[in-house]
């Protein structure tokens, strides 16, 4: 099943009533990652009042929150909803305060941390990660103009090119898709298109950075 994630650690911060909060949100697939992150940003914060956190793991369907000394449900909560919200998965949230001396309220609470979480949120690159695999194709020359247009309409990761005296091409295709695109490109090349598959796995089909 697909799912969405981050590609690398982030952070962003602002200031509600001279209350400092910083969201860091990294990418985990373990409670193990998980709470080791938590610990580094405990570590370089260690004079901040809260270190507010949540995190959602796909693998073993799990979610994990924490007020760390703030008023129930204004701080955990609203910081794992954020990222329910937004849909991902295998991440974890620390939102850390340095409080200003003046008290924001249950209400206040809330929105100053689903912001935090929303700011690191937006300054990520997110990941769509699908369950797909690699494809090697070898072709001649002559084919190589067809082939490609037919890619087009396949939504392919094109990893890489080798023209030398063939034209090799390494692809990764969404499962869905790669049954039509063998028979395809077999009717394409009436049999004479060398295919080869590699190990199932995940890969990022997010199109917004497919060119970066």
């Amino acid at each position: 099943m697909d799912y969405f994630t981050i590609a690398d650690c982030v952070q962003a911060s602002f200031v509600e009533k001279r209350s400092e909060f910083i969201g860091y949100l990294c990418p985990v697939q373990t409670n193990e990652e998980a709470i080791g992150f938590l610990t580094s940003v405990k570590a370089e914060h260690r004079k901040a009042k809260h270190h507010v956190y949540a995190y959602i793991l796909r693998d073993s369907n799990t979610t994990r929150y924490s007020d760390d000394g703030e008023p129930q449900g204004t701080a955990g909560v609203p910081v794992l909803e954020v990222l329910q919200k937004r849909g991902l998965t295998d991440v974890c949230c620390v939102v850390v305060r340095y409080f200003g001396g003046i008290l924001l309220g249950g209400g206040g609470l809330v929105r100053a941390y689903s912001h935090s979480v929303s700011l690191a949120c937006d300054a990520a690159r997110i990941q769509h990660m699908c369950e797909s695999t690699p494809l090697t194709l070898r072709m001649d020359y002559a084919l190589y103009g067809k082939v490609s247009n037919v890619l087009s309409s396949y939504g392919v990761l094109e990893n890489g090119s080798d023209f030398g005296e063939d034209v090799l091409l390494d692809l990764t295709v969404r499962n869905e898709m790669l049954q039509p695109l063998m028979d395809a490109l077999t009717e394409l090349s009436s049999g004479k298109m060398q295919m080869q598959t590699g190990k199932t796995g995940f890969s990022d089909f997010n199109t917004n950075f497919l060119s970066s």
